[in-house]
């Protein structure tokens, strides 16, 4: 019976392990990420885990697609030390309120989000192209909400970005102030909200507290917090 049990063991670990080698790539938590791979818990996986090197490179393919624009900028020191940060001027056929400073982690992460989610819910949702999206910015050397004795902010690692409005090709607009509260908007917000967890480690809404009721806040801390 000892015998039968060790092959029987065998073949399970035998059937894993051939599971795991049939996996798609993108279903495989531990190949490498690609720019089509699909919106999910696996790819924000992929994501944290990228090397800065990685980053870049698949950085670099992304402008190549016109998935986004940016440009590298140099280190810095001081208070608040920025490395590996790229200045984002856009995300292709999507425009910007103004470019803004992010972290290779947060611009990769963006132009997937703007790509898979931002576009193909403003064309179902809202019945026209995404055209521009509105920010009050990703760096700010500060503390959370401005407080002297808490821990840094993610903004003083250009490792977030605050969206606070959505403009389409027919010429309308939706802010998250005022677009959250009507019915005919807020299933766009909200499911833009719901699907940023694909991609950052946390979104910020309306929901979670006053100091977010004007904008959502992407950032790459955590794993998957978005209200």
């Amino acid at each position: 019976m000892k015998g039968k049990g060790v092959i029987v063991f065998a073949l399970l670990v035998g059937a894993a392990w051939l599971g795991y080698r049939s996996l798609p790539p993108y279903y495989n938590p531990f190949a490498s990420l690609q720019l089509s791979d699909p919106p999910g818990r696996i790819t924000q996986f992929k994501l944290r885990r990228l090397s800065a090197e990685q980053c870049q490179a698949l950085l670099a393919e992304a402008n190549q697609r016109h998935l986004i624009t940016s440009q590298k900028v140099a280190d810095s020191a001081g208070a608040c030390p920025l490395t590996n940060v790229v200045r984002v001027r856009d995300f292709g056929d999507v425009r910007l309120s103004s470019s803004f400073l992010a972290s290779c982690p947060l611009a990769l992460s963006s132009a997937l989000f703007v790509e898979q989610q931002a576009k193909p819910l403003a064309q179902q949702l809202m019945g026209s192209p995404l055209r521009q999206i509105d920010h009050f910015g990703s760096y700010a050397c500060r503390n959370i909400y401005h407080r002297e004795n808490a821990r840094l902010s993610e903004h003083a690692t250009a490792d977030a970005l605050d969206i606070s409005a959505f403009r389409f090709a027919n010429g309308k607009s939706v802010t998250v102030l005022k677009g959250w509260p009507r019915p005919e908007t807020q299933p766009f917000l909200r499911a833009l909200l719901a699907s940023s967890c694909n991609y950052y480690g946390n979104g910020l809404g309306p929901e979670y507290n006053a100091a977010h009721a004007n904008h959502f806040h992407l950032g790459m801390r955590g794993y998957g917090l978005c209200r």
